[in-house]
């Protein structure tokens, strides 16, 4: 009984490691993302979208959902997913929002990187969601957030078209 004891006791500690390493990347990335309010200090907005997400979180997180972007006078149909650090429970975000820096529709699928803090609970919530890809492109996300959520970390968020 003593060694399952301590195994059990190993892998705890190893699993708790991995989920700090793990939160200190996520929190890391978010800190050079630079999306945020000054980023479109004065900007028009280059495209509008809406999107509707489900987010699970226990110490790491998942994500998944599916949006429309609006752009020169063109709806385009995509998918979200991702993965990400930090908080407890479950809820689900019906957003809308606007695209800045985006030049080509070529430019919008990829990996966001999302910064985030808030809770939601019940049909409160708290918090503007801002991402941004690599190619410079800025999400504004205005969300309503349902369920029972504490966040607190970062998020890699994977936009691809349908």
């Amino acid at each position: 009984m003593k060694i399952s004891t301590a195994r059990h006791a190993r892998r705890l500690h190893l699993g708790m490691m991995l989920a700090a390493s793990i939160a200190v990347t996520g929190l890391g990335a978010c800190s050079h993302s630079g999306a945020g309010p000054n980023t479109v200090n004065g900007q028009t907005p280059d495209g509008t979208l809406v999107m509707h997400q489900v987010q699970a979180a226990f110490i790491g997180s998942g994500n998944g959902g599916y949006g429309t972007l609006n752009y020169q006078g063109r709806s385009y149909n995509f998918n979200v997913g991702g993965l990400g650090v930090g908080g407890i429970g479950a809820s689900t975000i019906d957003a809308t929002g606007e695209v800045y820096g985006l030049k080509s529709v070529n430019q919008f699928p990829g990996s966001y990187v999302q910064g985030r803090y808030g809770f939601a609970f019940g049909d409160k919530s708290s918090g503007d969601l801002w991402l941004k890809n690599n190619d410079g492109v800025v999400l504004h996300l205005h969300a309503k957030r349902t369920g029972l959520m504490l966040s607190l970390g970062g998020d890699v968020v994977v936009i691809t078209f349908k």
